[in-house]
């Protein structure tokens, strides 16, 4: 994966970048970006770090704009909304309170008898 200092891009490619940026910002003001040239599919990755516990709301914020320049643009740009680091290290190290469903014997009806 290339990384954006030697992506080399045309300028459509870069003002569509742009634009995505401006609308996740215009949202959610403190998102950072990693631009990246990816693989499956190929073409260019708008990695999108913001501190939501649904990160998808940031792709739901931009469904519009995304289908104008991947289906009307034919432009191979995604998005990819992520946590950053140290809310996902905090989350994973956070203890999971394990419950068992509670059987309620009473309630269930009892066994036929030949």
């Amino acid at each position: 994966m290339r990384t954006e200092h030697d992506l080399n891009l045309d300028r459509p490619m870069e003002r569509a970048i742009e634009q995505l940026k401006a609308a996740i910002t215009e949202q959610y003001p403190q998102a950072a970006f990693v631009i990246v040239r990816g693989e499956d599919p190929e073409g260019i990755y708008l990695k999108t770090i913001v501190d939501l516990e649904d990160v998808d709301q940031v792709v739901d914020s931009i469904l519009d704009k995304l289908y104008e320049l991947q289906v009307e643009r034919a432009l191979p740009i995604y998005v990819v909304p992520l946590q950053p680091i140290d809310r996902v290290l905090k989350e994973l190290s956070r203890p999971r309170q394990r419950s068992r469903p509670r059987i309620d014997w009473q309630a269930l009806p009892s066994p036929a008898r030949p």
